[in-house]
């Protein structure tokens, strides 16, 4: 892979002045506020690796967003479906910046070399523009987005420092609109998919679906790690985060998705983490 330094800047001058004024709660948040004295600096690192992480995870879903975007458009989607949508790219190229911040309140960001042309995975051109549209609707917002929520809330719920409090607060409010997105186009747009499209959206889902998984059994095999008990690195602890991610893509992703007739084949079970965890 031709891999590329993930480096972040901003233009400055009165394009940042817009910037700003179309999201100004970004420099009213707490900045320099955090103390730490008692922080080791491993403990440092491993904070400015998440954040930086965070803000490039934050960025590859602005990708998703704008993608998806021009997959509405070109599918005439309701005009008023994709005025919604189109806010999207924009709250998530805030929340890079947020999670950029972040990392510079520890020292600064860490390195990250990726793909640029490989950030999210498109869909077969060769479906028809509603079906393309659909399909990512359903991996981005239906999958990704529907399970970031409860995630991030409980991350926000569970910090006590005010920046990264504050910093989780506006992503959580930002991602509950980006949640529901994604079943309100499939409310409009389910009735005009045969059995067999659906049947493709599912597995669409399931390919998002297990990707989380994998995610999620790694960080069950390292949660025994030692983690710091502060929060002021923003974190939540391993067990109760794993508790909930595995609860809620039955409740939040699975159970709407097949409500709406999208069969999901996925399943925690192939993975072979132990039910307990799940519960």
């Amino acid at each position: 892979m031709n891999g590329e330094l993930f480096e972040l800047e901003l233009l400055g001058g009165t394009t940042e002045q817009r910037f700003r004024r179309m999201r100004p709660e970004v420099e009213a948040m707490p900045w320099g506020t955090l103390q730490l004295s008692q922080v080791s600096e491993e403990q440092r690192i491993a904070a400015r690796k998440a954040w930086t992480g965070s803000a490039y995870q934050e960025h590859r879903t602005g990708a998703a967003c704008a993608l998806t975007l021009q997959a509405l458009i070109e599918a005439r989607a309701p005009l008023d479906l994709i005025g919604v949508a189109s806010r999207f790219p924009l709250d998530e190229m805030v929340h890079v910046e947020l999670c950029a911040r972040m990392a510079m309140e520890f020292g600064g960001g860490t390195e990250i070399i990726h793909d640029p042309k490989a950030m999210v995975v498109g869909c077969d051109g060769s479906l028809s523009p509603l079906m393309q549209a659909a399909d990512m609707v359903v991996r981005f917002f239906c999958v990704g987005e529907a399970i970031s929520i409860p995630l991030l809330r409980a991350t926000w719920h569970v910090a006590k420092h005010p920046l990264p409090k504050a910093v989780l607060g506006r992503i959580v409010k930002d991602e509950a609109a980006h949640g529901v997105f994604g079943f309100t186009f499939l409310d409009w747009a389910c009735a005009r998919f045969s059995d067999e499209e659906k049947a493709r959206l599912g597995v669409s889902a399931d390919l998002a679906i297990r990707f989380l998984y994998s995610q999620w059994v790694d960080l069950h095999a390292r949660r025994h790690e030692p983690r710091l008990a502060d929060d002021v690195l923003g974190w939540m602890q391993t067990d109760d985060y794993l508790k909930l991610a595995f609860r809620s893509m039955q409740t939040l992703v699975i159970d709407p998705l097949e409500a709406r007739g999208i069969p999901i084949q996925a399943q925690l079970s192939e993975f072979q983490v132990p039910v307990e965890a799940a519960r």
